[in-house]
């Protein structure tokens, strides 16, 4: 796989992806390039076919962490320690893949730049 970005949600206090995470990902400042869901397979649909839509430049992809927690029946505190999760990367060669796996609770995350 040659340029662009993937993403990868687990939730690893079930164990399993973090099937219908609210997920979206765009440039700073402007509007989101795509809004979705993750996945039955954890990847938010259709971020492959924005790839040559990638340009250098700085990016945030924001996860719905506490509405997911609460859809799921988790109780969180009314001001919940990661509500929405905005998480900024950059990307300054555009021939390189991207992947972003997230391993995520209520209460932490983890996330590192894989695919170099």
């Amino acid at each position: 796989m040659n340029g662009g970005v993937s993403i990868h949600v687990v939730d690893i206090a079930s164990g399993r992806v973090a099937q219908g995470m609210a997920v979206s990902i765009g440039a700073v400042g402007q509007a989101p390039m795509l809004e979705g869901h993750v996945d039955e397979r954890g990847l938010l649909p259709q971020l492959d076919e924005l790839n040559e839509r990638f340009a250098v430049g700085v990016y945030e992809v924001r996860l719905q962490v506490a509405a997911f927690y609460r859809a799921r029946g988790a109780a969180l505190p009314d001001t919940p320690f990661m509500d929405e999760l905005i998480y900024r990367f950059g990307i300054g060669d555009t021939g390189e893949h991207f992947h972003l796996p997230f391993k995520l609770t209520a209460w932490g995350v983890s996330c590192f730049r894989g695919g170099a």
